[in-house]
């Protein structure tokens, strides 16, 4: 094998890449032996056929597409470990010889790593962030506590208020026709929760058990399903039953139910000091964040489009999986929500692009501060990872290559370059 590298602009590279006639022959050759069993020809049996018979039947280049899937990704592998270069994008590949006898060629257009020219990273201004915890924090906190606590209680001696929950049969007809989706059979809705169409959960306040309620709206024209969007609907709607929630008293039996503490006022406390740590870390996130954008915006650096689109697949393919863990595959998931996959790319660019300007600035602070991590923290991480995955320490390294290795130190070195950046900041 032979490789040249042609240096494009815009941090892009073109690896042209020769594979002998020899090897090439070796891969037809591959290509026949895993084809031959499904060949028929007249006057041999199925899979006897000689592979210099099949070719005069179908051509001389009837197994050249099955080599060249086999030569091209062992090749363009051999090649990146031979040349110097940090690749960040899928290669865009492109066969320019492919004939028997002779040499096979191809070429990979990839993306190579930007080079970063850092600005100020050190000192940066960033906002100083609000991390006192008020009386009206706790109570609000202790507000939810309370409404986690509550019971249903069966009301009848009133209409339906908001922060009732009603239980409806309900069906939804459009032009005096029903339409999919559009029924219910005990559906419990909680009035001012807005998780009907507007304007739906307020014509059944006042509503009693036993009423039938005639609901008219009018669908938004940005709704999910577009054969409903903008049209005016009705629902006929029985109400079955509605309940109030019955909050307990916020006193010292509250606080023994719903916490380890035996009176409210340590509850309140520890409320309270609770807050305090999720707001430092907030905070400190923030700080953080705020820092690092400012670092990206003070540098230069050319994000090539290739680098661009293999982040986006790649955010793609983790939101494919995510899906899929629910249950939904990627159709179905356009289908509910009227997405389409090219306006999907096109909604990730902007994140994608972040990504990967942080993480190269990130990268070159490392490098020009010298960061890494020390053997003490690496053993560290190694500890966490076999808590995390229930498993040895001594397993976890085992089952580590060493460009995994390498990729984990690089990734705690980034992480030490993101507490440089924040500590150093100045907050205004």
């Amino acid at each position: 094998m032979s490789l040249n590298v042609e240096k494009l602009e815009k941090n892009m590279a073109k690896l042209t890449i020769e594979v002998s006639a020899e090897d090439l022959e070796k891969a037809m050759q591959n290509a026949y032996q895993k084809a031959k069993g499904k060949i028929t020809l007249p006057g041999f049996r199925k899979g006897k056929a000689p592979r210099k018979m099949i070719e005069q039947m179908y051509g001389k280049g009837i197994f050249l597409e099955d080599a060249a899937n086999e030569l091209i990704p062992e090749h363009y592998s051999k090649a990146l470990e031979e040349c110097d270069l940090e690749i960040v994008s899928q290669p865009q590949i492109d066969v320019t010889q492919a004939e028997p006898g002779k040499a096979f060629i191809f070429t990979a257009e990839v993306a190579v790593k930007p080079e970063v020219t850092l600005g100020e990273y050190k000192g940066v201004e960033v906002p100083k962030a609000d991390t006192e915890v008020t009386d009206e924090d706790v109570e609000a906190e202790l507000k939810k506590e309370q409404e986690k606590n509550s019971r249903t209680v069966t009301v009848e001696d009133r209409g339906a208020e908001n922060g009732d929950i009603t239980t409806i049969d309900f069906e939804g007809f459009v032009d005096g026709e029903a339409f999919e989706g559009g029924k219910g059979t005990d559906y419990p809705l909680t009035l001012g929760s807005g998780s009907f169409i507007p304007g739906f959960e307020d014509q059944l306040v006042g509503a009693k058990a036993g009423d039938h309620v005639e609901v008219k709206v009018t669908f938004p024209e940005e709704y999910q399903a577009k054969e409903l969007a903008g049209k005016e609907a009705v629902f006929q709607c029985d109400v079955k039953k509605v309940e109030a929630k019955e909050l307990p008293e916020l006193d010292d039996d509250f606080a023994q139910d719903a916490s380890e503490f035996d009176t409210l006022a340590e509850y309140k406390e520890d409320i309270k000091k609770n807050l305090t740590e999720k707001k430092e870390k907030e905070a400190r996130a923030a700080k953080e964040n705020a820092a690092v954008d400012k670092a990206i915006e003070n540098a230069q650096m050319e994000i090539p489009d290739a680098m661009l689109n293999t982040q986006v697949r790649q955010m793609l393919d983790d939101f494919s999986r995510r899906m899929q863990s629910q249950g939904l595959t990627m159709e179905q998931y356009f289908q509910f929500t009227g997405m389409t996959l090219e306006k999907m790319q096109e909604e990730m660019k902007p994140q994608a692009l972040k990504r990967i300007q942080t993480r190269l600035v990130l990268e070159k602070i490392a490098e020009v501060e010298n960061i890494q991590p020390t053997d003490e923290e690496v053993e560290e991480e190694f500890k966490k990872m076999a808590d995390a995955y229930k498993m040895e320490v001594e397993k976890i390294k085992e089952l580590l290559g060493d460009r995994e290795l390498e990729q984990m130190k690089k990734d705690m070195a980034v992480q030490k370059a993101v507490t440089l950046v924040a500590d150093e900041a100045k907050e205004a």
